[in-house]
């Protein structure tokens, strides 16, 4: 196989049936076992009645549901990436982004974002650099400038601020230095006394004493009685002014919220817009929280990966998981007509006209010489006694049958007995909406322009049949509308008679059967004697009605 593939996501159609997912689970667990690599097995709708009767009975959970496999920004690669929070000096942030060879860092404040600032933010920084007041409007604090010119605090509180004044270079005399410099301002000095003394005079808010000079004790006091603030530091007067802009707070020059961000649940179809009309190098990504969570590089996102899915028991679009459009399906194991899913490249694709999708998993397990387990055993055992109706279906052939009976030995079960446990389980009506078993094994198909849906239930108890009768029709209508369906057809099929009678909703719904089936045009109800397969009775059969 060579190198370690992504996740693939086996799954069945939208309501479910017992082969879609008894067969996702067995074949996700025949490819693991081939490949080494990640094959998950998932849902594409809720499970029926019947389904859950033999998950449970062979302590199986059920697979986790997809709701789609359209991609979403937690599907990409984001950048972890550790923030800076806004008091940061621009120094350290940029050692930290070289250190990480990032072009931005995010700032944060308890894990929300602020702002974000970028390798040219900083560049503009030191180009914008003319004005002597920056220091102070951003309101630096002074252990910033401690840090930023290598220095020690030599008095006054390293955690205040510098909020006021220029910054100023105290190397003229005194009386020079009296006209330009005031009150509050930062003055940077070297080892001259009278220059120093002349500064405290003015009353500067701080000082920077250059090249690690000495101050004088009394000098020392009386800036401590100012409150005044001395540094010190080894670099000369021009390393000092060249470096004390870089201690200003990254809050300073950052790019500040509202910022174009994502949420990790967000759809990337839904953004790339947004993406290709921002030109920026990266994207903040937040959780629902709103906290940051990384970034996403612009690159990454325009050639991200699609999902992965095996599609097993289903070859229609409509039946398939929502966004199948947007994935990537390598395979397709099914015993349906083919329907009209596209792909992009080539994919294996294996269908055989057999009762049930479980049969072609059992091959695909001999084929594979993969042993299988009691379990898996029941499971596809389960899937044949399913779809074939205990082998009563026109679907069912001699392989499924031979099938079943090997899988049964393997799994240590008795199948009439199992297959009346399920059929009970899979028409018991206790606590449903007429909702709940109208869709328990419902599919949509497409004809030319004609979108239909077929529902069925089995049942080997005829006052159960009249029952769901009573519960449906009035039901049907409503489906009709709140699925924009043209027509409905519900099949109530009695297993030990073998026949079916058809409820049927919609404009020319009924006159179609008539036609398609070459029954009396008074016929109420409809029964269609030895009916008893969507697939291979009914569907063929309306579609060539529906074709002509």
């Amino acid at each position: 196989m060579g190198k370690k593939t992504g996740k693939v996501y086996v799954v069945g159609h939208k309501n479910p049936d017992t082969d879609s997912i008894c067969s996702a689970i067995a074949y996700a667990h025949l490819k693991k076992e081939i490949t080494g690599n990640e094959y998950v097995a998932r849902r594409a709708g809720q499970i029926n009645e019947e389904t859950s009767y033999v998950l449970h009975r062979f302590g199986v959970d059920a697979p986790p549901l997809l709701q789609n496999v359209k991609l979403q920004v937690k599907d990409i690669d984001i950048h972890k990436i550790d923030g800076v929070s806004p008091q940061v000096s621009i120094k350290d942030t940029w050692a930290k982004m070289k250190e990480n060879n990032i072009k931005t860092i995010p700032i944060l404040k308890d894990e929300e974002l602020v702002g974000v600032i970028s390798t040219g933010d900083i560049a503009m920084s030191y180009m914008d650099v003319y004005d002597n007041q920056v220091l102070s409007v951003a309101k630096t604090q002074y252990r910033n400038i401690i840090k930023t010119l290598d220095g020690t605090l030599v008095t006054g509180n390293e955690h205040g601020y510098f909020t006021k004044g220029k910054v100023t270079i105290g190397a003229s005399n005194p009386d020079l230095m009296a006209q330009f410099i005031e009150k509050d301002d930062l003055v940077i000095l070297g080892n001259r006394y009278e220059a120093q003394a002349c500064a405290v005079d003015i009353d500067a808010s701080c000082l920077v004493i250059c090249q690690n000079a000495e101050v004088p004790q009394e000098l020392i006091q009386k800036a401590e009685e100012q409150s005044i603030v001395i540094i010190k530091t080894p670099h000369d007067t021009f390393t000092v002014a060249r470096l004390i802009n870089q201690s200003i707070p990254v809050k300073h020059f950052m790019t500040k919220m509202p910022l174009v961000t994502f949420q990790l649940s967000d759809y990337v179809d839904d953004i790339k817009d947004v993406m290709t009309k921002k030109k920026f190098r990266d994207f903040p990504i937040l959780d629902r929280h709103g906290r940051f969570r990384g970034f996403i590089s612009r690159r990454r996102f325009l050639d991200v990966s699609k999902k992965k899915v095996i599609l097993v028991d289903h070859n229609e679009k409509s039946q398939a998981v929502d966004g199948i459009e947007e994935a990537d399906i390598v395979e397709i194991i099914d015993h349906h007509r083919l329907g009209n899913i596209e792909t992009m490249g080539p994919v294996f694709f294996r269908n055989q006209p057999v009762g049930c999708t479980a049969t072609i998993v059992y091959q695909m397990y001999e084929e594979s010489g993969v042993k299988l387990t009691p379990t898996i055993a029941g499971l596809l055992c389960s899937a044949i006694i399913s779809d074939t109706l205990l082998f009563r279906s026109p679907t069912c052939t001699p392989v499924d049958e031979k099938t079943a009976k090997k899988l049964a030995k393997i799994a240590g079960i008795q199948m009439e007995q199992l297959a009346g446990e399920m059929f009970r389980a899979g028409s018991n009506l206790q606590g449903k909406s007429a909702e709940d078993i109208c869709f328990q094994d419902f599919k949509q198909f497409t004809v030319n322009d004609t979108v239909f849906g077929v529902g069925q239930i089995n049942s080997m108890n005829k006052e159960e049949l009249s029952e769901i009768r009573e519960i449906l029709m009035p039901h049907l209508p409503k489906v009709l509308e709140s699925h924009n369906l043209q027509m409905i057809y519900f099949m109530l099929t009695d297993i030990l008679e073998e026949s079916t009678e058809l409820l049927c909703c919609g404009h020319g719904a009924r006159s179609y059967i008539i036609d398609a089936f070459d029954l009396r045009e008074d016929m109420d109800p409809i029964i269609l004697k030895g009916v008893v397969s969507r697939k291979k009775q009914l569907i063929p059969t309306l579609v060539g009605a529906l074709q002509q």
